[in-house]
């Protein structure tokens, strides 16, 4: 009889849940309050799902061990695999300790690996409770994403633990365990903190880099990209300029205030709405024409579903992939090392449809093409 390996499997039902609603993160009571007063749904859940569904093909070789309803059992429950619960929470209500003791139950039952479902926050937990005890991997499930424990999409995930298991993975590499000051950030300051390191099966094309910040020497760059930008801009529709200080220097080309890390929006050169919700730029975007203008995540290289996840599937099917601008200075490009440039949506059909070659401006009058996908 062949011996199952053990899967310690948690999902964070929270993590996620402020993206889509503007709030820029999900940690703590009150943001949690707050996005679910603005409509927000979790999207944890469903992307565990996505990460269980590629086990199934080893389902005769696996048990899961989970903890009770949404942070785990209610998952593991909609897939063909074997799974046992342990633990109590209160349904509903559950905190990061709740994760801790998750984590450090799995690791006395001997669990061979753990996949987490969450954000920063999420692996903070998970560090805090075990440290390098077990190799884990994590479902990209949070707004911000600076730790590089995580797969790059959910199904990569699950692709990593298929491979893990199977042994053709053998390679563990300690990865970085960051986080940032939720509070600093909604006002628009980003300081993160390295708190640790957990072990993590590497495959390079699987597991997505460490966050990194702007290189030096990339002022003159960007004035030059968004001059370019500024210049081809049509009347009578709406550009939805997305996060980050390469699209910073668009709205500061236009005199326009700016939300650094939120999603604004202008029409005719006048800023219309600052720091929307998807909801708002639905509404906004209804039955006009609208373009997108997107930069690459610097040492991931995301163009959706990290810290923009206000531009939703929905937005995304509304707008159309002809009509998103992705910008970038040419640092950007060269530090991909032919890598593509990533999706990660949530959705897979419309990862798809967003997926292929863009034409990327890296300077004033400059584009090169460049894969997504």
């Amino acid at each position: 009889m062949i011996k199952k390996k053990k899967l310690g499997f948690i999902v964070n039902p929270v993590a996620g849940l402020g993206g889509r609603v503007g709030l820029k993160g999900s940690d703590g009571a009150e943001i949690q309050r707050r996005a679910r007063e603005l409509g927000a749904r979790p999207e944890s859940p469903q992307r565990a799902i996505q990460a269980l569904e590629r086990i199934e093909e080893i389902k005769e070789e696996v048990e899961i061990i989970t903890y009770p309803f949404e942070m785990g059992e209610d998952e593991a429950s909609r897939c063909a695999l074997d799974y046992r619960v342990i633990g109590t929470i209160k349904k509903g209500e559950t905190t990061p300790e709740d994760t801790k003791r998750a984590a450090r139950e799995m690791v006395d039952l001997g669990v061979d690996l753990i996949l987490f479902a969450g954000g920063d926050g999420t692996a903070r937990n998970i560090y805090d409770a075990i440290g390098t005890a077990v190799p884990v991997i994590g479902i990209p499930a949070g707004v911000k994403i600076h730790s590089a424990v995580y797969a790059t999409t959910p199904n990569n995930a699950g692709e990593l633990v298929f491979l893990y298991f199977l042994g053709k993975i053998k390679k563990l590499q300690e990865a970085e365990v960051m986080d940032i000051d939720e509070d600093a950030f909604r006002l628009g300051r980003v300081t993160a903190k390295l708190y640790g390191y957990l072990n993590v099966p590497h495959e390079e094309r699987l597991v997505q880099g460490l966050k990194s910040g702007r290189g030096e020497g990339e002022a003159s760059a960007l004035k030059s990209i968004a001059a370019h930008v500024v210049k081809n801009m049509e009347e009578d529709c709406l550009y939805l300029i997305g996060p980050g200080t390469t699209t910073r220097a668009i709205m500061e080309q236009l005199h326009l205030p700016y939300t650094l890390l939120g999603v604004d929006v202008a029409f005719n050169k006048q800023l219309v709405a600052a720091d929307v919700t998807e909801k708002q730029l639905l509404d906004l975007i209804a039955g006009k024409k609208a373009k997108i203008v997107v930069t690459i995540i610097g040492g991931q290289g995301y163009i959706f579903g990290r810290g923009n996840q206000q531009l939703s599937p929905s937005v995304l099917r509304l707008v159309g992939k002809e009509n998103v601008i992705v910008i970038a200075p040419r640092t950007k490009i060269t530090a991909l090392q032919r890598r593509p440039m990533l999706i990660d949506t949530g959705d897979c059909e419309v990862n798809k449809l967003m997926s292929g070659y863009y034409q990327v401006i890296i300077g004033y009058e400059q584009t090169v093409m460049y894969k997504a996908e």
